[in-house]
């Protein structure tokens, strides 16, 4: 075969594989979607273009053909569905989305633990799960994905403590966990800067009834505050003494009675002249 030839034929076989990729996409990606959407209910049919003949070619350069769904280069970049009135889970199969950098599923109705399989995306930079009724412990191994900037739970029923790798997040510049049932002590590493810098304010972390340390209230661990304290004895002082006072007036009005018995008693027995 000719050079020319034999060039031509290469460049054939390079744009076929290249348009095969393009009209394929990426298996990754189409493992991602497809669980996903398993894992979710959609009571209010806002994802009725999720369906299988999309899922293995869910991006054209840029733009995206699936509701929420943002591209970038032919890879899921972003995932965007919020207020959609999903139920169900997050599927741990999210993290075959190895190019993704946003995942907000914010102000849904979806429950269970978040998957500490979402620490394989790598590339994330904003996680917003807020407003769901996700349960559970946070998994410190989020913190693997180190490019994160947001990291937004807030208004969910998360329980147990802040993972304190969260605070070790280089990048990390706007963080709420408030009103869960979280507990422990926050993190010095999220309360504080180096050089004694706050990080994040008391609106980060509100709404966590045992959950305690700067920029709470200091009071907070300790049970009881100094104004209840106080009034818890004044109030027990009070108490006593009305207790006490209670009893000597009864001692004294039976020592009283036993006077008057005595004395009828000597009247009785002293002879008339």
């Amino acid at each position: 075969m000719p050079v020319n030839h034999r060039l031509l034929f290469l460049l054939f076989l390079l744009s076929f594989e290249t348009a095969q990729r393009l009209v394929s996409g990426d298996p990754n990606d189409e493992a991602c979607l497809t669980n996903l959407r398993q894992s979710l209910e959609d009571p209010a049919n806002n994802l009725r273009n999720w369906t299988k003949s999309f899922f293995s070619n869910p991006c054209s350069g840029f733009s995206s053909y699936l509701h929420g769904v943002i591209c970038n280069n032919g890879r899921i970049y972003k995932l965007s569905l919020t207020n959609l009135s999903l139920r169900g889970s997050i599927s741990p199969f999210l993290s075959n989305c190895t190019n993704l950098q946003s995942l907000d599923l914010s102000s849904n109705q979806i429950s269970g633990e978040i998957p500490p399989q979402l620490q394989f995306l790598v590339n994330l930079a904003v996680l917003n799960l807020s407003a769901n009724r996700l349960s559970g412990q946070i998994s410190p191994q989020l913190a693997l994905c180190a490019y994160l900037n947001v990291i937004d739970l807030h208004d969910n029923q998360l329980s147990g403590q802040i993972p304190y790798q969260f605070g070790l997040l280089a990048r990390l510049s706007a963080f709420d966990v408030s009103n869960n049932k979280l507990s422990g002590q926050i993190p010095s590493n999220l309360a504080m800067r180096n050089g004694n810098l706050p990080r994040f304010n008391a609106s980060s972390f509100i709404g966590n009834k045992k959950l305690f340390g700067y920029p709470l209230e200091e009071m907070k661990n300790k049970g009881l505050s100094i104004m209840a304290i106080v009034g818890i004895g004044l109030g027990s002082g009070i108490a006593s003494l009305v207790i006490s006072f209670t009893g000597v007036c009864i001692w004294l009005k039976i020592t009283e009675k036993k006077m008057e018995e005595e004395e009828g008693k000597i009247s009785h027995s002293m002879p008339v002249y």
